[in-house]
């Protein structure tokens, strides 16, 4: 009987510890093949060291971690245990706890110090991009003010060296701490009341230790001098060295750095002596003089010296934070122009400004996704994004601003079509783009298309339209096919003719990882919880796998140094159709140089607000332009400034995964753009670095904001965003493709003053299709306005479209039966000697398949306001009947509106005459009378008097029959 027993033991342990072989083999392949599935990835876009190099600094900054926890911590245990007292009296309570710890000794002695190196190397191995960053640092070639030291010891050698110490202090830290439990534990380390009693080897070890502690201490309070240039000052500065700094910080730092020194060596002869009186005495005067110097004297100069005399004391640093800052954010080149803008629309005052107003964009890309939607997307598995772009092409032997957008796949419009076979196999990819001209619209308000439709025809030549990289791409796809297979990925849906077959295609190119063999399959499988890119017959030897398709996500991984714009943007390149992304190099360590958080800065209509703000900034390049190839992929990375030291550097840890700017196509130049949000960030610094005297930057007596978003009805709206325009700046030969921005001047809610201080733009044409690069391109211009005139910001004309009685009947008018009215984007325009704005109004109907159509466009200089058909019609009301020049929409025949109704286009234009004085009045009687109305029968409600409310509806009804007729009236004379 007792002999049964052993064998059933033996198989439950057996059967525990090979489940739990099979648990952690598991594991084990699950973690495994999402490292294999990355090298695949890495390697089929050509960027497999990109991948490796990131693999390789991670363990062996990890494995440098551990070790250099461990073993200190392993050793100082290990010479503590070694050199205990053998005959120690200790007390119970020790005895106990030995005789508890020593069946354990040995575990302890080796997974204490693996445990803690464990977490130290998991923390050095995030540090990576530090190491090697100082391991291939570039000299910025400038030096700061205050020491003489080139900007990249900030940069890259001082982050680095800090990060030792403080890494180095913890280990030495814990280790003195292991030591002294080890010590106390074990006897050579007592305490009896007031009396401690500590043995020769434990004193000279836990010396040793101090003195290693407070040396790197001495060295950390050193650094700390150099760190003032990049922190925020006691005074007046947000960054850098102010007064305070200069003569008391920093030579209290150094001294306190002399301090810690000594009381290290004083630790030392502790060790050697046996007296613990000296660095004891000295660790505390060490404590009372941080106290003191480092905080009661910096105060004292502060308080006492600087706050009375601020403005004066501080200008020599003042002066040294504005000039970094304008160099550290490319803001030192920009040109400030005086402008004399006037006010005074004068006939023919757009002569000189032909080509400009030529070009004036009367398209929304924010309001007419829809309409490209309803035009142009033809099925419900295609869709357009929220916001379109803006680019231009040659049309014509003309350059001509567009709106275009890609026609990307959206699978949520599949409906009950959902399948895995589908999803994966079928609808694999969008197809085309869909662009319009800027500047023309149709007479019923539709945008002019200059590519369209499916299969794909137009303006912009051939090129390849198929979509299966794009910013709404799905998940993944599985595409390719042997020689001779039925395709079976939808191209592009058939005609609406009955018994018509859609066109179907097979992916025939290099795209993504092969799924050649049952391992990778088995990969992917677990990747993406599918069982069935194991099992079905869909996936063959010739399969390829397309994940991670948005062109950010893509630029991101294969450049994880780069902060990528928000905004990637499609063009037609070399008969391709390509994402292009602009990546920059950040840092915030330059000496001196303004800090901002790069989210807050670039969130406006079209960018949200984050939640939380982290990227810190207060230097910042557009050093790589990047594209991703819509068809395959493929991304190609180049150096847009070869003299950005930052690049440069990561150009030495990733060689050979950027191309030179030499390598940039004419076409792709043509279309590469100055990037949105460097010039949101860029904007931000001018509004208050346009300043360049300490004393008015000081007072801040012109200081400039961003106006907000004038069509925006929240009560807390985002700023309003940065525009793309073909126009001609002041002091400029011709027009070019350029971004820009205005300034209001600075104040509260309450004393803000809604009128035009400055105007910011950027010339953001690269080159040409031959190649060359503009010299002009990036070349940042700011006009500044006179203050004796006051020319209305963009807030202010919103406000006065809203309030002109003409306008407003006329929207109201719009606005009647089932539409609703839409303002669109408010452009300014320096033209005419003065700042024109130009804003298109959109009616959309209330039904669920309608769209905005361009009805009217609304312009406004100085206080005059002119509202027409078409923009050229407007312009010439404007500007004394003739402005001088033609707009983009001239001939357009003006649209007549049928109040409720759908607005038609007459065959003959019509003039209309001067309304009746009795029917506008009886008009405006009517609207009021109807507003009354309203007002009082949403209050019935309100009050759930059901009476009330019936009685005002009907005084509603016969205010909008008396509007109706006395807008017949005004129509008919």
């Amino acid at each position: 009987m007792s002999n049964a027993t052993p064998p059933a033991n033996r198989s439950r342990a057996t059967l525990a510890i090979t489940a739990a072989v099979l648990a952690v083999l598991v594991i084990l392949f699950f973690v495994f093949s999402g490292l294999y599935a990355d090298v695949l990835w890495f390697d089929q876009l050509g960027f497999l060291n990109v991948l490796t190099t990131q693999w390789i600094a991670t363990a062996v900054m990890f494995l440098i971690g551990f070790l250099a926890m461990a073993v200190p911590v392993w050793a100082s245990i290990e010479i503590a245990f070694r050199r205990r007292p053998v005959y120690a009296k200790l007390n119970a309570q020790l005895d106990r706890y030995q005789q508890v710890i020593e069946p354990l000794r040995r575990l302890a002695m080796y997974g204490i110090p693996a445990v803690l190196g464990l977490f130290a190397g998991i923390a050095a191995s995030s540090r990576w991009p530090l190491v090697l960053q100082w391991l291939n640092r570039t000299p910025f070639g400038e030096t700061d003010p205050q020491f003489g030291l080139d900007v990249g010891f900030y940069v890259f050698e001082l982050p680095f060296y800090h990060a030792v110490l403080a890494f180095a202090s913890a280990v030495v830290l814990i280790s003195g701490l292991a030591a002294l439990a080890t010590s106390y534990l074990y006897g050579a380390f007592r305490v009896n009341g007031r009396e401690v009693r500590i043995s020769k080897t434990a004193r000279v070890q836990l010396a040793i230790t101090g003195a290693l502690y407070l040396a790197l201490q001495a060295i950390s309070i050193w650094l700390d001098q150099y760190s003032t240039l990049t922190e925020a000052s006691a005074g007046y500065l947000q960054t850098g060295a102010g007064y305070t700094e200069v003569h008391a910080v920093i030579p209290g730092r150094a001294i306190l750095g002399g301090i810690a020194a000594v009381i290290a060596i004083l630790f030392v002869v502790t060790a050697i002596i046996g007296r613990w009186r000296l660095p004891l005495i000295g660790t505390a005067l060490l404590i009372v003089s941080s106290l003191v110097i480092g905080g009661v004297y910096p105060f004292i100069v502060q308080r006492f010296q600087v706050d009375p005399s601020e403005a004066t004391v501080e200008a020599e640093f003042i002066s040294r934070n504005i000039e970094a800052t304008r160099a550290a954010y490319g803001v030192d080149v920009a040109e400030s122009v005086p402008y004399n803008a006037t006010t005074d629309a004068a006939p023919g005052a757009l002569r000189a400004d032909a080509e400009t107003t030529a070009n004036i964009r009367i398209i929304d890309p924010a309001l007419v996704t829809d309409a490209f939607g309803q035009l142009q997307q033809f099925r419900n598995y295609y869709d357009f994004p929220p916001h379109l772009d803006v680019d231009r092409y040659e049309i014509d032997g003309k350059m001509t601003d567009t709106v275009i957008a890609v026609r990307e796949l959206n699978q949520n419009g599949l409906g009950d079509d959902v399948s895995w076979y589908n999803s994966t196999v079928v609808y694999t990819h969008g197809y085309g783009v869909v662009a319009a001209y800027g500047n023309q619209r149709s007479a019923d308000g539709q945008p002019v298309f200059l590519q369209s439709d499916i299969p794909t025809a137009g303006a912009l030549g051939d090129f390849e339209p198929r979509v299966y990289f794009g910013e709404s791409s799905p998940l993944y796809s599985i595409v390719g096919a042997p020689e001779g297979a039925t395709d079976v990925e939808l191209d592009y849906p058939s005609s609406d003719q009955e018994g018509a077959q859609n066109t179907t295609t097979t992916f025939e190119d290099n795209g993504g990882p092969l799924l050649d063999n049952f391992f990778k399959k088995l990969v992917y499988a677990i990747k993406f919880q599918s069982e069935q890119i194991v099992l079905s017959d869909a996936v063959n030897n010739e399969s390829q796998i397309l994940y991670d398709r948005d062109p950010r996500e893509r630029v991101q991984k294969v450049a994880p140094y780069l902060t990528l714009d928000s905004d990637a943007y499609p063009a037609v390149v070399d008969e391709k159709l390509v994402w292009i992304v602009d990546g920059y190099t950040t840092t915030s360590e330059y000496p001196y140089s303004r800090v901002e958080q790069l989210e807050d800065v670039i969130a406006d209509t079209y960018t949200p607000q984050p939640v939380v703000a982290f990227n810190d900034i207060n230097y910042i390049r557009n050093s790589v332009k990047a594209t991703v190839d819509a068809y395959d992929g493929s991304v190609t990375l180049y150096a847009w400034d070869e003299e950005d030291p930052l690049l440069q550097t990561w150009q030495k840890i990733f060689p050979t995964t950027v191309e030179p700017i030499s390598k940039i196509s004419g076409e792709l130049m043509s279309h590469v753009r100055y990037p949105a949000d460097l010039f949101k960030v860029q904007r931000a610094i001018l509004g208050t670095y346009h300043v360049t005297g300490p004393g008015s930057f000081y007072s801040r007596d012109d200081a400039w904001v961003t106006p907000n978003e004038p069509t925006a009805t929240t009560t807390n709206p985002p700023l309003q965003p940065p525009y793309y325009l073909t126009m001609q700046m002041p002091g400029q030969t011709a027009p070019a493709f350029s971004i820009y921005s205005t300034y209001i001047p600075s104040g509260s809610a309450e004393s803000s003053r809604n009128v035009l201080f400055g105007y910011l733009s950027a010339n953001a044409d690269a080159g040409n299709t031959a190649g060359e690069v503009s010299e002009d391109y990036g070349k940042l211009t700011l006009l500044t306005l006179p203050r004796e005139t006051v020319v209305p910001g963009p807030g202010q004309v919103q406000a006065n479209f809203n309030a002109d009685p003409t306008v407003s009947r006329e929207l109201n008018l719009l606005r009647q039966g089932e539409t609703s009215v839409l303002s669109g984007n408010l452009l300014t325009l320096p033209v005419g000697g003065g700042l024109l704005y130009v804003q298109p109004v959109y009616v959309k109907s209330t039904t669920e398949t309608s769209y905005p159509v361009l009805q009217k466009i609304l312009v406004s200089f100085g206080d005059q306001i002119a509202f027409e058909d078409t923009l050229d019609a407007a312009l010439d009301s404007l500007f004394g009947g003739d402005s001088g020049a033609d707009a983009g929409d001239t001939g357009l025949p003006p649209v007549e509106e049928v109040p409720g109704g759908t607005p038609t286009t007459p065959e003959t234009p019509t003039t209309p005459e001067t309304p009746a004085p009795g029917a506008e009045a009886d008009l405006q009687s009517a609207l009021e009378d109807a507003n009354n109305a309203l007002r009082e029968r949403e209050a019935a409600y309100a009050a759930n008097d059901l009476v009330a409310a019936a009685e005002a509806d009907e005084r509603l009804q016969a205010a909008l029959e008396r509007a109706i007729a006395a807008s017949n009236v005004i129509e008919g004379q």
